[in-house]
């Protein structure tokens, strides 16, 4: 599937008038996780590209440009009022994070699967299992809150126990810097994975940054609060892969590139037919916005757009699906890793100076003071075992135990 092959209309025959910028939400008891995942993608996406055109327009002294930003920025934030708005009313601040946790989960195990740079999917695997302890300790939150069942929540695609334990994952900021990828060497789907997760990371850091303060009690803000810094970190990582050298232009191609590809993806496999013909609709709106961006990217820079989307085929599309044996698997291989410097490595193998160890002692001073922790204790306490949904054992006997919340794996040495 090639987006420039489309007929699409007039730029400025696109805007979304005000009665179908609302749209019908969706029923959170009918509806597939995974269609709820990809309008959570979506809306990341769509909040990244508008962001990423206000920093374009305030580093730009070309009014043309400036205008044209505008204009397709418009839009961009039309589409995403109409995307939030298909979230119910009645499903709560904590029903919506298990949603987001579950993407971080399914998305990125199946970018890495499709992946062949190596520095892409170690950075995948790495904050894969962060995402999926997330998970978990949300989960908990929901259970002894609500006495509500994740797992239905989940569809049972995705198993729910303890990954690399949250207590672990705060590290010293300059090991989140890692290695950024050569536009002009990688492959179309490296980059485009690189834009995708940075935009699916960056909505769950915001939502987490704008959502703590109103959950109903302090341990919930608390774990939002920790759990949000987590998300910085992903965030510092995921963002450090792309290539810092492309210019505004060329970034905007790749932006404009990777809405088309997402929304192509998510109306093939779309299951609700009324969601679906928004993607569709949004689709054909992005391939618009693309071909403004080409035309400006030859205009202003004299590139061919080949040199940084290609011929502009698709490659393989994106398709959301449970990653089960995948997630057990990268877990009993790099459940200890920690990031240090631009690498990765096990924490056995850490040098006792290493920054790692001095944040830890900075951040932490008391294990009672970690809300990641105390979820689980609560649980422990009030259900007399942690919340669970798992399929066979857990693969690190360490993170079997039911009854006790295991705060050093991949934090302190065997």
């Amino acid at each position: 599937m090639n987006p420039l092959k489309e007929n699409t209309k007039d730029i400025n025959d696109n805007f979304i008038d005000i009665k179908n910028m609302y749209a019908k939400a969706y029923n959170k008891n009918k509806t597939s996780p995974y269609t709820k995942t990809r309008i959570i993608l979506l809306n990341g996406t769509e909040f990244e590209s508008n962001w990423f055109m206000h920093q374009f327009a305030r580093n730009c002294d070309i009014d043309e440009i400036k205008q044209e930003l505008a204009v397709v920025r418009k839009q961009e934030q039309q589409q995403q009022k109409r995307i939030a708005s298909l979230k119910p009313i009645n499903e709560s601040i904590l029903e919506t994070t298990i949603a987001y946790e579950q993407l971080a989960i399914d998305l990125t195990a199946t970018l890495a699967q499709n992946e062949t740079d190596k520095n892409n999917i170690e950075a995948l695997n790495f904050a894969l299992l962060e995402d999926f302890d997330h998970l978990y300790r949300f989960a908990n939150l929901l259970a002894i809150d609500k006495g509500l069942d994740s797992a239905t929540l989940v569809g049972k695609y995705t198993e729910i126990m303890p990954g690399r334990p949250t207590i672990s994952e705060h590290r010293y900021a300059k090991d989140d810097v890692k290695k950024p990828m050569n536009s002009k060497k990688s492959k179309l789907y490296s980059k485009l994975v690189a834009n995708i997760i940075t935009a699916a990371e960056q909505q769950t850091m915001n939502y987490y940054m704008n959502i703590a303060q109103w959950y109903k009690n302090d341990l919930g803000r608390k774990l939002y609060s920790e759990i949000g810094m987590i998300e910085e970190q992903h965030v510092s990582q995921y963002e450090s892969l792309k290539d810092p050298t492309c210019s505004w232009l060329e970034q905007w191609v790749m932006h404009e590139y990777t809405e088309c590809y997402l929304y192509y993806s998510s109306y093939e496999e779309e299951t609700d037919n009324y969601i679906k013909n928004i993607w569709k609709e949004h689709y054909l709106m992005e391939v618009a916005h693309l071909k403004k961006a080409i035309e400006l990217l030859e205009k202003y820079e004299k590139k061919n757009y080949k040199s940084v989307i290609g011929d502009g085929e698709f490659p393989t599309l994106l398709k959301h699906g449970t990653n089960k044996e995948y997630v057990r698997n990268v877990i009993s291989r790099t459940i200890n890793l920690t990031g240090n410097g631009t690498s990765y490595i096990d924490i056995n193998k850490l040098d006792n100076s290493a920054n790692y160890f001095k944040y830890q002692k900075i951040f932490i001073k008391n294990l009672e003071d970690v809300p990641s922790h105390l979820v689980i204790n609560k649980a422990i306490q009030k259900l007399g075992k942690d919340y669970r949904y798992q399929d066979s054992p857990h693969p690190i006997k360490e993170l079997n135990s039911r009854t006790k919340d295991n705060v050093n794996v991949a934090r302190t040495k065997n």
